[in-house]
């Protein structure tokens, strides 16, 4: 479908991408990842055709289409939300107008002789292709297909008629993504597309496209989105892209076993190199040696040098002490909460104790951000009381505190203001895991970014001395090391923390305990976030089958006919099975697709056995060495493909659970 060979970009001298070659077929499901800068979004708009590169070849078939999802800056405002939505159609009368001309262009051909032509099978197909994808997208009603897209992403009905105007730019951008998935182009990019979605839509964003019949690439920093999404992983290090065959759990595991074998092979040839030069440094100056020194020297200047990456370094960042607080930290009770006519809290009570790890969830728009400013102190109510308990001090964290530095300081000088007496020689370390390296240190507040501000609001705060943490999104703009560094400290903080996150693998070894956000309530749940989530799923089951037996009309059974009652089964049950093939369809190919792997590469195992165990590879060391290496890649690789199976496995297990065949 789309096929990049040997493509390169600089940006101011340097090189981003350099010769990458990256090929996307029908049905991919591909993640992108790297550290921030690696050139990630820029390989997406060299695909998407938005940036052209410096040099190589770009390839795509006719049929392609492609849509895209920045990271933020869309902005609707002519329109109603359904409206906008409603536009994502648009495409379709030009899918017409190419097919009438694939008809005018065959049958031009057919009058010249050229009927059975190269040419006409290749405009059949594509023709063929057009077709199906107007039978599909057609087949559905445009009014109902706007609304599951918008509600499943958030959008309530009342917002329909609403003014696109009136949303704030997280719902600008959910908007943005429906209006994506409404026109289901043949390859969907989206460019961090979880930053935007709360925890429920983040699961239904998920199991959408699971279903779609198109290829999707995505760059994400969210793990669990991209285990759950992603089949095949691709790495860009230093300019280059680097393949994996699997989940990014697959990918994490694999690149460690070929970075073990490289760093053996780098060894190996340092030892080589050092071994030719102390040979070369021994017999220079003899005459009777000069062709065998000029030899050497020759080969050292053809051998290809083994590159390694620079190890990350390892960093244990703990908060600084502080007193400890009472047993009851905080005390909302009886709160109300109102932005002129809307009303956000009522009533509402909270309780938090001295090391309780509480995560706010619920759907955009319920009040989380204004919860964690009430908790902070910095939000004020209308009624109620918030109570703080003895000793506590507050520390708070949230996007526009970034606004809040001293644009005169420099990066350094901002933590080292803030850092206690003897903490200084780390500080370097730690705007290191905040992404800020070299000569980055010295710049000044004002000329950094939005991302770079809040990374380093972030890590001023890690210096902050408090026993009550409230954080609001603190992984947006972070890389997985830099999430891991400030997950450690929180596992290791010995207050309490309450934290704001659609991220559920960083949540998921800090919490203790759920706020939901409902109705203006908080309904309190026990347990860790997957606990609370799949609680909330069986919910949802259970409130499904009430709907099911009470009807479309929301009467019970002995308020219909028998005749209506058995069309209303009949399309229930019919519903149930589109469900059904639609989840298990993708889940069929991939573990269709991941059983051929494993067999692929348990025949390579037992080939690699077979050859470790004959005579004469032990007597010969090097061919010995590789077949170590080949064997130890194999097994970890398919470590990753067998653990790749069973969460597949469980997966189609839950799919025949909640729509049995049949049922």
């Amino acid at each position: 479908m789309i096929n990049l060979s040997r493509v390169s970009k600089q940006y101011g001298g340097e090189h981003i991408l350099r010769d990458v070659s990256l090929r996307i077929g029908d049905g991919e499901r591909l993640a992108v990842v790297g550290p921030n800068g690696a050139g990630k979004s820029t390989l997406m708009k060299i695909i998407l055709g938005v940036v052209d590169p410096d040099s190589g070849e770009i390839q795509r078939s006719r049929s392609h289409t492609a849509g895209y999802l920045p990271q933020d800056g869309v902005v609707y405002t002519e329109r109603t939300l359904a409206e906008e939505a409603a536009t994502a159609f648009d495409d379709l009368l030009e899918l017409h107008a190419r097919a009438e001309g694939i008809h005018r262009e065959i049958d031009l051909l057919a009058a010249e002789g050229r009927g059975e032509s190269l040419q006409v099978r290749e405009l059949v197909e594509e023709l063929g292709r057009i077709q199906h994808h107007l039978e599909h997208r057609e087949g559905w009603s445009i009014e109902g297909k706007v609304r599951e897209i918008l509600f499943g992403l958030g959008f309530k009905a009342d917002d329909l008629d609403r003014a696109t105007s009136e949303f704030s730019g997280g719902w600008q951008m959910r908007l943005a993504l429906g209006k994506l998935l409404l026109r289901e182009p043949t390859v969907l990019m989206l460019d961090e597309p979880t930053n935007h979605l709360d925890m429920e839509s983040l699961q239904w964003v998920e199991g959408y496209l699971g279903g779609y019949e198109g290829s999707v690439v995505l760059i994400s920093h969210d793990r669990r989105f991209l285990d759950t999404v992603a089949k095949r992983t691709v790495e860009i290090v230093r300019g280059r892209l680097v393949e994996y065959r699997g989940s990014y759990s697959y990918y994490l595991k694999e690149k460690k076993v070929r970075a073990d074998i490289l760093k053996a092979q780098y060894e190996n040839q340092q030892e080589k190199i050092r071994e030719t030069m102390r040979f070369v440094e021994r017999f220079r100056a003899k005459n009777t040696k000069a062709s065998q020194v000029q030899s050497r020297l020759r080969m050292l200047e053809k051998m290809d040098l083994v590159e390694i990456e620079e190890e990350e370094g390892g960093i244990a960042f703990l908060f600084p002490p502080a007193p400890s607080p009472g047993k009851v930290v905080m005390q909302l009770e009886g709160l109300r909460k109102e932005y002129g006519s809307r009303r956000i809290f009522s009533d509402l009570d909270l309780t938090l104790l001295r090391g309780d790890r509480l995560a706010l969830l619920g759907p955009n728009g319920t009040g989380k951000s204004t919860m964690a400013r009430i908790l902070a102190g910095i939000e004020p109510f209308q009624r109620g009381s918030r109570k703080a308990g003895h000793n506590v001090t507050v520390s708070y964290y949230a996007q526009h505190q970034a606004e809040e530095l001293d644009p005169e300081k420099t990066v350094l000088q901002t933590l080292e203001d803030e850092a206690r007496a003897g903490r200084q020689q780390s500080l370097r370390s730690l705007l290191g895991c905040f992404l800020f390296k070299g000569d980055d240190v010295q710049k000044k507040v004002e000329v950094l970014s939005g991302g770079e501000k809040s990374r380093l609001a972030l890590a001023k705060m890690l210096l902050t001395p408090s026993n009550f943490l409230v954080l609001d999104e603190p992984t947006n703009h972070l890389d997985r090391r830099s999430k891991g560094v400030l997950q450690e400290a929180l596992r290791n903080f010995e207050g309490t923390c309450v934290l704001i996150s659609h991220d559920r693998d960083f949540l998921e070894p800090l919490i203790t305990k759920v706020a939901e956000f409902r109705h203006g309530k908080a309904w309190v749940f026990q347990g860790s976030v997957s606990e609370y989530l799949d609680r909330l799923r069986q919910e949802r089951n259970e409130a499904a089958e009430k709907v099911s037996e009470a009807g479309a009309d929301g009467g019970g059974p002995a308020s219909m006919t028998p005749a209506r009652l058995q069309r209303e089964r009949k399309r229930i049950a019919a519903v149930k099975r589109q469900e059904r093939s639609r989840r298990l369809k993708p889940l069929m190919k991939a573990l269709a697709g991941n059983e051929e792997e494993i067999a692929e590469l348990e025949g390579r195992k037992k080939k690699v056995e077979r050859e470790l165990a004959l005579d004469g590879t032990c007597r010969n060391n090097e061919r010995a060495r590789l077949l170590s290496y080949e064997y130890e890649e194999c097994t970890a690789a398919l470590s990753g493909l067998y653990e790749e199976w069973t969460v597949l496995q469980e997966k189609k297990e839950t799919v025949d659970r909640d729509f049995p065949e049949g049922g």
